[in-house]
């Protein structure tokens, strides 16, 4: 899936540098021609011997390298390359890269470079959630840089949280969707996944079930095809895969607002499952009893309606816009009304009563609404839904 596909491994100094080993190896069984380089912190876990040894070529250490700086070398190899990835990235090389600097070969290639870059974060949990590090880690995806990870778990100092770099397996499947060549290489489409979080007071909220399972799977189906994602996920129970642009919103105002940030794209496709309220007088304070017996009064309003405004564009509407309607009853129905009243092109339209265990299930049933009319799909897996879906939306951009 990777044959002769060219990848520059920047290894960062941490712990997780020893996974560097392993995911060379595991991106040379799948065809790839990997180049290492090694910061001098990374060489204090793991040595260049040993990447060389998997590599099976030369390792770079040092920005002033005679032999090869001769003949610009830095920039021979950030431009030779068809990705470069850095793992670990140590919250030094992404402050670094945030800000421009060019102090040591990595940091170098990572300027000069003019192919596309992913990374996977790796750090202590407190490291990873300081405000310097969202910072740079805002800027780099502003960038377009992609991220893989990081995932939550036990960190080597003991800890546990976010800040674990992704499994090799992982990062290589994030390096096989950013170099995916497909029928819609080139192409940009926006997912939107996950429920939202209303705040009703600092520490209650109004959502739903929706685990974002479904938008998940569609933008790794559609990244297998070859598109460029931005995944604009609410607080989902599932992780975003690798390989897309991944924005992070709370709210359906923020989602909006990132959604419009990320126009134009080719196609959209609205598959969160999104409040449709909000509280209005939400408390700066935590509510609490007043003794009286009576609950409090909450206020209401309409949130934005993401769909309709995305699909009603005068300028930069995408070519394709694509809903989810989450219905109890009456499917196809309330569906194809809601596909007239947004003015989007297609609804897929899924039945969540409680007894079909979709919302916040493994498996879909869907019907699929167009102007031709409903199709009714079979259940299925919801990465069989994605693949099926992704299909057809490569065929209508085509």
């Amino acid at each position: 899936m990777l044959d002769g596909k060219r990848i520059l491994l920047i290894v960062g100094g941490g712990i997780a540098a020893f996974k560097a080993l392993d995911l060379i190896r595991r991106l040379r069984e799948r065809g790839a021609v990997v180049t290492p380089v090694l910061t001098r912190a990374a060489e204090e876990f793991v040595t260049p011997l040993s990447a060389s040894a998997l590599a099976a070529h030369k390792v770079y250490r040092d920005l002033f390298d005679l032999t090869d700086e001769a003949e610009m070398g830095h920039i021979e190899l950030s431009r030779a390359a068809d990705l470069v990835l850095v793992a670990p990235a140590t919250a030094d090389l992404m402050g670094k890269m945030a800000s421009g600097l060019a102090d040591d070969l990595a940091s170098t290639l990572l300027m000069a470079t003019d192919k596309r870059v992913l990374i996977a974060p790796a750090m202590n949990l407190r490291m990873w959630l300081h405000p310097a590090v969202q910072r740079n880690l805002a800027l780099l995806k502003g960038d377009g840089v992609l991220i893989a990870g990081p995932n939550e778990g036990e960190m080597a100092c003991g800890e546990y949280g976010p800040g674990r770099m992704a499994e090799p397996p992982e990062i290589v499947a994030a390096v096989e969707a950013a170099l995916a060549e497909g029928p819609l290489k080139g192409r940009h489409v926006i997912v939107t996944s996950g429920p939202t979080h209303e705040p009703i007071d600092p520490v209650r909220y109004i959502a739903n079930r929706s685990s974002g399972a479904q938008g998940a799977a569609l933008a790794r189906a559609l990244t297998g095809l070859g598109a460029d994602v931005t995944f604009v996920t609410g607080p989902a129970e599932v992780p975003p895969p690798g390989g897309v642009r991944v924005i992070r919103v709370e709210t359906a105002q923020q989602m909006l607002e990132a959604v419009e940030a990320a126009l134009p794209a080719d196609a959209a496709v609205f598959a969160a499952a999104v409040a449709d309220w909000r509280v209005a007088n939400a408390a700066e304070r935590k509510m609490k009893k007043d003794g009286s017996g009576r609950p409090p009064t909450l206020e209401f309003s309409e949130n934005p309606d993401i769909l309709a405004r995305v699909s009603q564009l005068d300028e930069g509407r995408p070519c394709l816009v694509i809903g989810f309607a989450a219905e109890t009853d009456d499917l196809v129905v309330n569906a194809t009304a809601k596909r007239a009243r947004k003015g989007c092109d297609w609804i897929v339209a899924n039945d969540v009563s409680p007894a079909t265990g979709i919302m916040g299930g493994d498996e879909n049933a869907v019907t699929l609404i167009t102007a031709a009319g409903a199709e009714q799909w079979p259940r299925m897996g919801k990465d069989q839904v994605a693949n099926r879906l992704a299909q057809l939306i490569s065929k209508a951009l085509a």
